[in-house]
């Protein structure tokens, strides 16, 4: 025979006690899983953006390059790499800070630009465009990009060697990159495509588009079917809705120009969805006002 206290029955429409508490412990669980996994996301996005490319080169008198890829422009197809270069050895004065003779690194047909150093300045670091191939930015969220540098260097019209690191730092994209010496150059095969957080968050901007787009249809049959004339609160939400979109169209992360994937994917859908809920709604609902119908 029981002695043990009873738990009194749930009201209708209302789940037991025990499966409520067991919903709350999984919701719990379920949340600590996804911060969990978004912390692991991030960290290892924050270790690919860290991570130097090196095309090595030992000599105790050589030119150490480094170039960091600042960032990215999809839609001008264009990288901007930052070069910062250093003389070593017998190549450089006391200090490192300047060249003893002039100095001219050439670059690859991608790179605008060769780039020359007088003897006895200071050298500081300078940005340089790099031209993008292959990819188109109407593929956002899943473009991506290519291009070859190679940087060599000559001091007095003689050839010098080059040690050169490659480190990518825009935080939209991660490269993947191939380094190698060739024929006395420095040579970096890059690829360039959007990071894990840029495709998940363009995934969920999709994924709520269709939703809002479902939810305004949903409401529009509710209130068609049942002819509920014309209620404001939800015509209100309806246009607001229509133009919410829009401004979060905007917040997708890199500015993808119009007409890319999430475009045809989900949001043009979604507003044409909208708009015709929305203006099926306002006739259906005037019409039922006119003959004295509504409920």
């Amino acid at each position: 025979m029981r002695t043990g206290p009873v738990e009194p029955p749930a009201p209708p429409g209302m789940l037991p006690p025990m499966v409520r508490r067991l919903t709350a412990v999984a919701a719990g669980l379920a949340a600590l899983a996804a911060i969990g996994l978004g912390t692991w996301l991030q960290i290892d996005e924050r270790h690919s953006l860290g991570t130097a490319h090196t095309a090595p080169h030992t000599a105790p008198d050589r030119i150490d390059v480094h170039a960091s890829i600042q960032r990215v422009d999809a839609g001008a197809r264009e990288l901007t790499l930052r070069l910062l270069v250093v003389p070593r050895g017998d190549l450089a004065e006391a200090g490192g800070l300047s060249p003893a003779s002039a100095l001219t690194l050439l670059t690859s047909a991608a790179v605008r630009g060769d780039l020359r150093f007088p003897a006895h300045t200071r050298i500081s670091s300078v940005d340089v465009p790099v031209s993008l191939e292959g990819g188109s930015a109407a593929d956002y969220p899943f473009d991506a990009y290519w291009t070859a540098i190679e940087v060599s260097a000559q001091m007095d019209g003689a050839a010098v060697p080059v040690n050169m690191t490659l480190t990518g730092r825009d935080p939209l994209f991660t490269q993947l990159v191939t380094a190698a010496h060739s024929q006395g150059a420095a040579t970096f095969e890059v690829t360039v495509e959007r990071t894990t957080s840029v495709l998940l968050f363009a995934l969920f901007m999709m994924a709520a588009m269709w939703a809002l787009a479902g939810s305004v249809a949903t409401a529009t049959w509710y209130l068609v079917s049942r002819r509920r004339g014309l209620v404001w609160p939800a015509l209100g939400w309806m246009a607001a809705t229509l133009f919410a979109l829009a401004a979060f169209r905007t917040t997708a992360p890199g500015t993808p120009p119009f007409g890319c994937l999430v475009d045809y994917a989900a949001f043009l859908w979604a507003e044409v969805v909208i708009a015709v809920a929305l203006t099926c709604t306002v006739i259906a609902g005037a019409r039922a006002e006119f003959t004295g119908t509504t409920r």
